[in-house]
């Protein structure tokens, strides 16, 4: 398989606290690794220097052989890094294409004068949500009249819209009953399918094990455990993410 990204030994120090500490691993094409840990394990850190939002105190990130370490979150969107967080970054009261396009809205020109193509985004997301097999009945109702499923689809195929090689996903099955559970799991094994690799941030031992090719545990800032989930357990991922094997 082919190594896309590597986190080398990250560090993030935050006064006087050590959040994170000497993190390493490494994500393939179309490989789901989990970062699985309780709340203040250091997750949302890592994410965070990987996509941007913090400067490593130490360590560094590499993105298909090139050096991200320093650069901005445009930057590492543009390299091909998107990351959907829990609040999915959707404008509930635009529809699923304008939602696709949002911050980088598609125009046309009449008689000189730009205009949004409201029409050519709504029939570019239908293509996008087709070719990942989601199927949204009216592409032109706000995305406040959807189902967390569809929702959390439409920020998945963004990213798949603008070329993502990695997705970083945020507990996405958050808040989800289990139907809409099962459509996530779906999804994600879609964009694998496809050679997109993906982080999954999660606490939740189902969906760690449902996605999961590698499960990488973090407890008070350092790796506790990295397994895969054919050599684990339950039990054993949840010692490792209480610290108990550290």
């Amino acid at each position: 398989m082919t190594v896309i990204l590597e986190a080398r030994n990250l560090n993030k120090r935050f006064g006087g606290n050590e959040a994170v500490k000497e993190v390493s691993f490494t994500v393939n094409a179309g490989e789901c690794v989990v970062l699985a840990g309780d709340n203040g394990a250091g997750k949302s850190t890592v994410i965070k220097m990987i996509s941007g939002v913090y400067d490593p105190t130490g360590g560094e990130v590499a993105f298909q052989g090139k050096r991200l370490t320093g650069q901005t979150p445009n930057a590492i969107r543009a390299a091909g890094i998107e990351t959907i967080y829990q609040d999915l970054a959707l404008a509930d009261n635009l529809d699923a294409g304008l939602n696709l396009y949002l911050g980088r809205e598609s125009t046309k020109r009449i008689l000189g004068i730009p205009f949004i193509a409201r029409r050519e985004m709504r029939e570019t997301a239908k293509d996008v949500l087709k070719g990942l097999g989601i199927v949204i009945p009216d592409p032109s109702s706000p995305v406040r009249d959807l189902s967390g499923g569809q929702r959390q689809a439409i920020a998945i195929a963004r990213a798949i819209h603008w070329k993502a090689k990695l997705v970083i996903m945020d507990e996405p099955t958050a808040a989800l009953g289990v139907p809409e559970q099962r459509e996530v799991m779906a999804l994600i094994e879609r964009l694998k399918s496809q050679g997109v690799g993906i982080i999954l941030i999660s606490h939740n031992l189902p969906d760690i094990f449902a996605a999961g090719d590698r499960i990488i545990v973090l407890a008070r800032g350092v790796v506790a455990g990295e397994r895969r989930p054919t050599e684990t357990n339950d039990e054993e991922v949840v010692r490792m993410m209480m610290g108990a094997m550290l």
